[in-house]
């Protein structure tokens, strides 16, 4: 446990820096000002957790500082972190199985915001907890996106079905599922063309995919997952507004929270959609891909003293 939470408070460093670094002590034993809780508010709004939450969060803080002129750093970063649980209630989500194997996930998202090594861990992940997993190669458009995948797969002992360059993705993808099931696999893992959201034709190939895998399994697929930038913050929201309109998401992976002051974007875009967060990256290492907790995530952000100490 202990190790699990270090490794969300390394990766959200940026993030906890952005907000408290420029205050030195904030969450220390000193009393806070006026001043203080507006520079507060300031790195709330620079970290993008967004406008009502910032404003949540400080109205708390201030109510409470009203209240007692002695209010020091410890009790409100105690406040933010009450602020963010009842925000982040019901954020969680988790790669359920299927009724019947195997269980579909399809990964979808803009060029470049992590999906292809995201299904690849994703993959290492369920073969630590002993599922076997098949992914599939869908992205047909990107000449090296294969050799990509491929060489995470064998890094990381995945097994791998990949088409040939500018096949048909959702003929790889028909293929792929009946490959799985033959095979006994228990997670199929899609891995599709990166694609701006904006782009008609493009969001129409995702729904090619998804009614050849129902031609197999009327519930396919079980998890669709935005693959979403951290480091673009609250611009994201458009991104899986779009999404989840054309395709229909179940919630989010956020990557590269390890390289951005901007970790709060999660917050805004599960505010707005609710639609909850299954993995955060927080760095480059297949260990780096964690699954989301809102604990984890709030006592990064927010140390107060209930959180784990280090070991």
């Amino acid at each position: 446990m202990f190790g699990l939470y270090r490794k969300f408070k390394e990766g959200l460093s940026r993030t906890t820096k952005q907000l408290f670094g420029s205050i030195g002590g904030l969450f220390g034993g000193r009393k806070l000002d006026a001043a203080s809780i507006e520079e507060m508010e300031e790195a709330l709004y620079g970290a993008d957790f967004g406008v009502e939450t910032t404003e949540e969060i400080i109205t708390d803080i201030q109510e409470a500082f009203k209240k007692d002129r002695e209010l020091r750093g410890q009790e409100a970063s105690a406040i933010g972190a009450a602020v963010l649980r009842r925000v982040l209630a019901g954020s969680e989500a988790a790669l359920s199985a299927a009724p019947a194997a195997p269980t579909v996930v399809i990964l979808l998202g803009v060029n470049g915001s992590g999906k292809t090594t995201t299904a690849a861990k994703i993959g290492h992940m369920l073969k630590e907890d002993g599922k076997d997993v098949l992914v599939a190669a869908c992205d047909t458009f990107r000449a090296a996106a294969n050799e990509q995948l491929r060489t995470w797969c064998d890094r990381l002992g995945v097994e791998i079905v990949t088409g040939q360059h500018g096949a048909d993705a959702a003929a790889v993808a028909f293929d792929a599922w009946q490959a799985a099931k033959s095979r006994g696999k228990d997670y199929l893992l899609i891995d599709t063309a990166g694609r701006l959201h904006n782009k008609t034709n493009l969001m129409q190939e995702l729904a090619k995919i998804r009614r050849v895998l129902r031609k197999h399994d009327p519930s396919a697929p079980h998890h669709s997952i935005l693959v979403a930038d951290g480091s673009l913050g609250s611009n994201s929201i458009e991104q899986a507004r779009v999404f989840n309109r054309e395709f229909g998401l179940t919630g989010l992976v956020v990557t590269k929270l390890d390289g951005t002051s901007r970790g709060g974007a999660l917050v805004g875009i599960y505010r707005e959609l609710r639609l909850p967060v299954y993995f955060l990256g927080l760095g480059e290492k297949a260990e780096d891909l964690q699954p989301y907790s809102i604990d984890n995530y709030v006592d990064a952000i927010f140390p107060v003293e209930t959180a784990p100490a280090e070991s």
